[in-house]
C-alpha cells in the first residue's frame, strides 16, 4: 500500500497534469509548517511561471485555487486550505490514516520497502594490526555498521570488510623488537623455512608494548629503523618465518579487535588486510603495464590520472617506489582487483575519515582508467572528526590519544551515574543494573555520533549524550522500554490489540510518523547520512510520547474498542522503533 504522501502526491500531480501544466508540479511535501497541515504543494507558483513564459498572465493563487477545485473529494482528502500567494496546504483524511495505519500493523517491516537488488561491500573499521583500538575508529566503525544494517534492511546483500592495516613498516618493528626479546624463536633461523609452532609467541599485550618500543628506538636511532627497514622488506619478499610470525601478529590482534568492535555492537564478514592481497601486486602490475596506462617517473612507477582541463591538481597514483617497495595506492588497487575477483560487487563504499578523500580520489580513477570498474560503482564516504570542547581531535587530559575501551567506559560511567540520580533500576539486580547502564551508554555514544551530519565534527560531551531528556540516545531507549512496559500490562490485564480506528489527532500524528519511516530510510540510503533516519526515530519516539500523554490506552475509562485499537498501535510504534534503532545500532534493555 502507498504511504499517505505518496497517495497525495498522485493526487496533486494528477490535478496539475489535468490544468495543463507538468505533473512533477504537482509534487507534494511534508509541511515547512505542520502546525498548519502536515503536508502541502507549492507548484502554483511554478506554474504561474511557466504561464508568464508562454505570454500568459498568471495568477499563482488563482491556479492554486484551481488545483483545490479539482482535489475536492477526493478520499484521502480531509482538507485543503490556500496559504499566501499560492501554497496548499494538505491533511489527509481520517479513513486514509486508519487504512494506512492498519497496513503497517500488519507489515513486519512497518511500512519499509526494498531497493533494487545490489551486491554491496563497504570497507570501514580500518584497524591496525598489533595497536589499540582508539578513539578515532569510533566514527569509521559506528557509520560503517549503520550504513551495513540500513542497506541490508532494504534488501541488499552487504559484504562488510575492516580492511586491517597489516602491511609496512610497523611489522618490521615487531618482529626486530621481537627478536631482541626473544632470539632463540625459530622464526628468526634464516634457514628455516617450515615447522613453525602453530602458538602464538605473543599475545595483544605483548603487541600493544613491542611496537611502541621499537618506534621510540628508530626514531633517535637510524641502525634501528634499518634494522626494521630490512626485516620489512624480508617479509614483504616472501621469508618464511616472518609470514608465520605475521599471521601470528594478524591472529591475535583480531582476537581483540572482535572484542573492541563487539563491544559497540560492529561487526565484520570479511577481516581481510594488505598482506592478503600482496601476492597479487605482481601480475597486477604486469597487466596494467601491458595496458600501457604505466610510466616511469623518478625510477617509481606510477598511472597519471589527472584529468584534461582539469583545475585542481591530482597527483599521480604511485605503484611501486623507486626502492620498488609497494605503496597504499598499490595495495589498495589490489585490494580492488581481490574483490573483483571474489564478490564482483556492484559497488564499493569506503567508510574512512574526510582528510583521505585525495587518495581515493586517485585510487578510483586509476581503477578507471585500468577498466576494472565504472566511477559510480565505487565511493569515498568520508566524515568529521569527534572534537573535545576545545573544539580540537578528542585527547585524554593528558593529551595522549583516548583508548576505545576507555571511552566505552566512560560512558558507561556517566550512563551509571544519570541512572543512579534518576533512580531508576534502583532496585533491580545488580547484573541488570549494569546491563542497562552498558546499554545505555553504548546507546548514548552511537545516537550522538550518528545524528550529526556525516561530514561534518562533533563535541563530545559525556553529560549531554547520556541525558533522558531531548535529542539522545537514552530517550529513545526510555521511549522504547515504556512501551515495552504498556504491553506487558496489557497482558496482565487479558487486552489484546485490536483492528485500528483513528480519530484523536495525537493517533494521527502518530500514524503520520509511522508513515516517514520508508521515507527516511530511502533518503538516509540515499545520502549515506544516518542522520536523516536518526531523526526520524527520535520523531516517532516524539509523536509516541504525546499518543501517550492524549490517548490513554489501558485506563479503566478506555472503551475496550479504543483500548484494543490503541495497543495495536503501539505494538506498531514499537516494532518500528526497534528496526530504526537497531539499524543505528542500539539494543534497548526490557525495562528500566
Amino acid at each position: 500500500m502507498s504511504t499517505i504522501l505518496e497517495t497525495l502526491n498522485a493526487a496533486t500531480s494528477a490535478a496539475f497534469a489535468e490544468l495543463g501544466f507538468p505533473e512533477a508540479l504537482g509534487a507534494t511535501r511534508e509541511s515547512d509548517r505542520p502546525d498548519l497541515a502536515p503536508f502541502q504543494c507549492n507548484g502554483a507558483m511554478a506554474a504561474a511561471g511557466v504561464l508568464k513564459k508562454q505570454g500568459h498572465k498568471a495568477n499563482p493563487r488563482e491556479i492554486a485555487q484551481n488545483i483545490v477545485a479539482k482535489l475536492e473529494g477526493h478520499p484521502a482528502i480531509a482538507e485543503l486550505e490556500i496559504a499566501g500567494p499560492g501554497f496548499i496546504n494538505i491533511r489527509p483524511a481520517v479513513a486514509a490514516l486508519t487504512a494506512r495505519a492498519a497496513a503497517l500493523a500488519a507489515d513486519d517491516k512497518t511500512g519499509a520497502t526494498d531497493l533494487p537488488p545490489q551486491k554491496i561491500v563497504i570497507d570501514y573499521g580500518g584497524a591496525n594490526v598489533a595497536k589499540p583500538m582508539h578513539v578515532g575508529h569510533l566514527r569509521s566503525a559506528v557509520i560503517g555498521e549503520c550504513l551495513k544494517r540500513l542497506l541490508r534492511f532494504q534488501g541488499q546483500t552487504v559484504i562488510g570488510d575492516v580492511h586491517l592495516g597489516d602491511w609496512g613498516l610497523q611489522m618490521g618493528h615487531l618482529i626486530t623488537e621481537l627478536q631482541d626479546e626473544q632470539p632463540e624463536l625459530p622464526y628468526f633461523k634464516a634457514s628455516k623455512t617450515s615447522g613453525y609452532p602453530d602458538v602464538s609467541p605473543v599475545t595483544m599485550d605483548d603487541l600493544a608494548r613491542l611496537y611502541p618500543a621499537a618506534s621510540n628506538k628508530a626514531k633517535s636511532d637510524e641502525a634501528r629503523m634499518e634494522r626494521s627497514r630490512v626485516a620489512t622488506a624480508e617479509l614483504q619478499a616472501g621469508r618464511e618465518g616472518y609470514r608465520a610470525l605475521l599471521g601470528h601478529f594478524i591472529d591475535e590482534s583480531i582476537k581483540a579487535l572482535k572484542k573492541g568492535y563487539g563491544a559497540l555492537g560492529v561487526e565484520f564478514d570479511l577481516w581481510k588486510g594488505e598482506a592478503a592481497v600482496d601476492p597479487l601486486i605482481p601480475d597486477m602490475i604486469e597487466g596494467l603495464k601491458a595496458q600501457g596506462i604505466t610510466e616511469e617517473d623518478g625510477g617509481a612507477l606510477i598511472i597519471r590520472v589527472e584529468e584534461e582541463n582539469e583545475k585542481k591538481d591530482v597527483p599521480p597514483v604511485m605503484l611501486l617506489a623507486s626502492s620498488g617497495a609497494v605503496l597504499y595506492h598499490t595495495t589498495d588497487l589490489a585490494t580492488l582487483v581481490d574483490r573483483k575477483a571474489e564478490i564482483d560487487p556492484d559497488l564499493i563504499l569506503y567508510v574512512v575519515d574526510q582528510r583521505q578523500a585525495l587518495h581515493f580520489e586517485q585510487v578510483f580513477r586509476a581503477a578507471v582508467k585500468a577498466g576494472w570498474y565504472k566511477p559510480e560503482q565505487m565511493e569515498h564516504l568520508g566524515f568529521g572528526t569527534m572534537n573535545g570542547k576545545d573544539g580540537k581531535p578528542f585527547k585524554t587530559r593528558e593529551g595522549g590519544v583516548l583508548r576505545l575501551e576507555d571511552l566505552i567506559a566512560m560512558m558507561r560511567e556517566a550512563a551509571q551515574a544519570r541512572l543512579d540520580e534518576a533512580g531508576i533500576g534502583a532496585d533491580f539486580p545488580e547484573e541488570e543494573r549494569a546491563d542497562i547502564a552498558d546499554k545505555v551508554g553504548i546507546a548514548a555514544l552511537k545516537f550522538a555520533d550518528l545524528q550529526n551530519q556525516r561530514t561534518t565534527n562533533y563535541i563530545f560531551d559525556p553529560e549531554r549524550f547520556t541525558a533522558f531528556e531531548g535529542k539522545t540516545g537514552p530517550y529513545l531507549l526510555y521511549a522504547a522500554v515504556r512501551i515495552k512496559s504498556i504491553l506487558r500490562k496489557a497482558t496482565d490485564m487479558g487486552v489484546s490489540a485490536g483492528e485500528i480506528v483513528i480519530e484523536d489527532p495525537a493517533e494521527q500524528n502518530l500514524v503520520l510518523a509511522l508513515d516517514g519511516f520508508d521515507r527516511a530510510l530511502k533518503a538516509a540510503t540515499d545520502k549515506y547520512a544516518p542522520h536523516l533516519l536518526c531523526d526520524h526515530v527520535f520523531r516517532l519516539a516524539q509523536a509516541f510520547s504525546r499518543f501517550y500523554t492524549d490517548c490513554p490506552i489501558l485506563a479503566g475509562k478506555t472503551p475496550e474498542p479504543v483500548k484494543a485499537s490503541r495497543l495495536a498501535l503501539a505494538q506498531t510504534a514499537l516494532r518500528q522503533l526497534e528496526h530504526g534503532l537497531n539499524i543505528i545500532g542500539i539494543d534497548a534493555p526490557n525495562r528500566m
